[in-house]
C-alpha cells in the first residue's frame, strides 16, 4: 500500500520561517500551519520566528532583528530548513559579514524562497551554505491555488519530493533560478554569484518590458555569466503597459541577449510568481 505524507516523514522534520525582507500576515502563518499538520501531523515541526511579524516600515522588524533572526535559525542544530516567509524587498540589505556567524548547523540545510530572497539565496550558494533552492514560500498560501503550492514547498522540504521540482533537468548540467531584477541587482551586490556551467532560469513580475530587457541584459553580459550552460524563460506576469509599446515578448528578449552574447536559449521553465512555480534546488 501505498505511504501517506506523513508516513514518509519518518522522523520529525524542524522547519524554521523567519522573514528577511517584508513581514508576514498572522492570518497565512495559521493556514500554512493548519496545512502542514494535515499533512504531516506531528511529523513536522514548523516554527514561525516570532521576527516574521515584525514591522519596521517596508521590512519585517529592523536590519538588525531581521540579521538575528537569519542566524539563530540557521544556527539551530535541530532544524532541517530555515525557509523564508514571503519577499517584497530587504534581504539584500542583511549583514556583509552575516555569514561569519553562522556554525556547523548552517551547512547542513536547506534554505528555500524566491524574489528578493534571490539576494541571500545568490550569498548562501557562493559561500557554500547548505542547499540553497528557488520555492514556494509561506505567504504564497493567500494567493489563487496557493495552497498547492506551499504544499509542494513542504514536500520538498520534509520529503525530497522529486515531484516537487521543476523538471527541465540535464544531467550534465547544474541549475540555478533567480527573478531577472534581483538577480541583476545581486550581481552588482555579491561579485560572487556563481553562474559559469549552470542553466539559469529567470521569472518576472510587475515590471515594464524595457526594464525587464534592460535586466536581462546586464545579467547575460555580466563577467558571471560568461560559460553558462544555457538560460531558461519562466513566467513574466502582470506587465504594465508601455507607452510607446515595446513590441518585443519576454521570450523575444532572451533569445535576443542569449545570440548576443553565445548562451542556449533552452525554452521554458515552469517557475514564476504565481501557484504553479516549482521548487529549483541549487546545483
Amino acid at each position: 500500500m501505498k505511504e501517506s505524507a506523513r508516513e514518509m516523514a519518518s522522523s520529525k522534520t524542524r522547519i524554521i520561517v523567519v522573514a528577511p525582507a517584508r513581514n508576514l500576515p498572522e492570518g497565512a502563518a495559521t493556514l500554512v500551519r493548519a496545512l502542514a499538520s494535515r499533512l504531516y501531523g506531528d511529523a513536522v515541526d514548523l516554527v514561525f520566528h516570532a521576527q516574521c511579524f515584525l514591522s519596521e516600515g517596508h521590512f519585517a522588524g529592523p536590519d538588525s532583528a531581521r540579521d538575528a533572526a537569519m542566524t539563530e535559525a540557521a544556527n539551530d542544530p535541530d532544524a532541517a530548513a530555515v525557509w523564508f516567509a514571503r519577499g517584497g524587498y530587504g534581504s539584500g540589505r542583511l549583514a556583509p559579514d552575516l555569514f561569519d556567524r553562522f556554525g556547523p548547523a548552517a551547512r547542513s540545510k536547506k534554505y528555500l524562497g524566491y524574489s528578493d530572497l534571490g539576494f541571500l539565496l545568490a550569498r548562501l550558494d557562493a559561500a557554500g551554505v547548505g542547499q540553497p533552492a528557488h520555492g514556494p514560500m509561506p505567504n504564497d498560501i493567500v494567493r489563487p491555488g496557493g495552497e498547492a503550492a506551499v504544499a509542494r514547498a513542504l514536500k520538498w522540504l520534509v520529503e525530497d519530493d522529486e515531484g516537487s521540482v521543476e523538471p527541465h533537468r540535464i544531467p550534465s548540467a547544474p541549475r540555478v533560478a533567480f527573478n531577472a531584477i534581483v538577480l541583476a541587482s545581486a550581481l552588482l551586490a555579491s561579485p560572487g554569484v556563481r553562474l559559469a556551467g549552470r542553466i539559469l532560469m529567470l521569472e518576472e513580475i510587475g515590471e515594464q518590458l524595457y526594464a525587464f530587457d534592460r535586466a536581462v541584459g546586464a545579467i547575460l553580459s555580466s563577467d558571471a555569466a560568461r560559460g553558462l550552460a544555457g538560460v531558461r524563460l519562466g513566467r513574466v506576469l502582470d506587465t504594465p503597459e508601455n507607452d510607446p509599446p515595446f513590441e518585443r515578448t519576454p521570450e523575444e528578449i532572451v533569445r535576443f541577449w542569449c545570440d548576443r552574447v553565445g548562451v542556449p536559449y533552452l525554452g521554458p521553465a515552469n517557475i514564476g510568481h504565481d501557484a504553479d512555480n516549482m521548487v529549483v534546488p541549487f546545483t
